[in-house]
C-alpha cells in the first residue's frame, strides 16, 4: 500500500481516501471533481490592511518630510523633523518583512472555499471542504495520482475511474 498524503484529518492511500472519520474505498469512487466557492472578503480585507500597513509608515516620513518644508523654521528643525521622518520610513524595513511572509501566506492559503466531490455507491458526496488552497491542491493531487492506479474492476470499461473539473456537473479530464 501507497501513501500518497497524510495528514491529521486527510489520508490518501492506494486503496482508500480517509478523511475525518469516513473512508472511502478508491475502487468505488467513479468520478472526483472539485468545486470552487466564493471570495472570502475577510481574507481580501485582511490582504487590504496588510498593504496599509506596509503604506502608513512611508506616509507618515513623507508628510513629515513635507511639513518641515511647509513650516519654513530654522535649519536646525527642519533637519530634526527631516530626520525623525526618515526613521520612521526606515522602520518600515523589518515591519515589511513580517507583513510581506502575511501576505504570502495569505496568497498560498487562497481566498476561496474549495471543496472535492465523488461518485460514491451511484451518488455525489462532498469529500473535503477547506479554505486552505495550498493544502486542497495537494490532497487533490494525491487523489488523482492514487485514482490513476486503481485498477478497474471486472466488467469496468476503460474510464471508470475519472477525475473531473470544477463546477456542479463534472467532465472528465486530467487536471483541476
Amino acid at each position: 500500500m501507497t501513501t500518497y498524503y497524510d495528514d491529521r484529518s486527510v489520508r490518501v492511500t492506494s486503496t482508500a481516501l480517509r478523511v475525518d472519520d469516513h473512508s472511502y474505498p478508491l475502487a468505488e469512487l467513479t468520478m472526483v471533481w472539485h468545486r470552487r466557492g466564493s471570495r472570502s472578503w475577510r481574507v481580501l480585507a485582511g490582504r487590504g490592511a496588510i498593504g496599509a500597513a506596509l503604506a502608513g509608515p512611508l506616509v507618515a516620513a513623507l508628510l513629515g518630510i513635507a511639513l518641515a518644508v511647509w513650516l519654513h523654521r530654522s535649519l536646525t528643525v527642519t533637519i530634526a523633523i527631516v530626520g525623525a521622518s526618515v526613521l520612521v520610513g526606515l522602520a518600515v524595513g523589518p515591519l515589511a518583512d513580517v507583513l510581506f511572509e502575511h501576505l504570502d501566506r495569505s496568497y498560498v492559503r487562497g481566498s476561496r472555499e474549495l471543496e472535492m466531490w465523488a461518485t460514491w455507491q451511484g451518488r455525489p458526496v462532498r469529500l473535503l471542504h477547506t479554505g486552505d488552497a495550498l493544502r486542497f491542491g495537494q490532497i487533490y493531487r494525491a487523489v488523482q495520482r492514487a485514482m490513476e492506479r486503481v485498477p478497474s474492476g471486472p466488467g469496468a470499461g476503460a474510464g471508470q475511474h475519472v477525475i473531473g473539473s470544477s463546477g456542479n456537473r463534472p467532465s472528465p479530464r486530467s487536471r483541476p
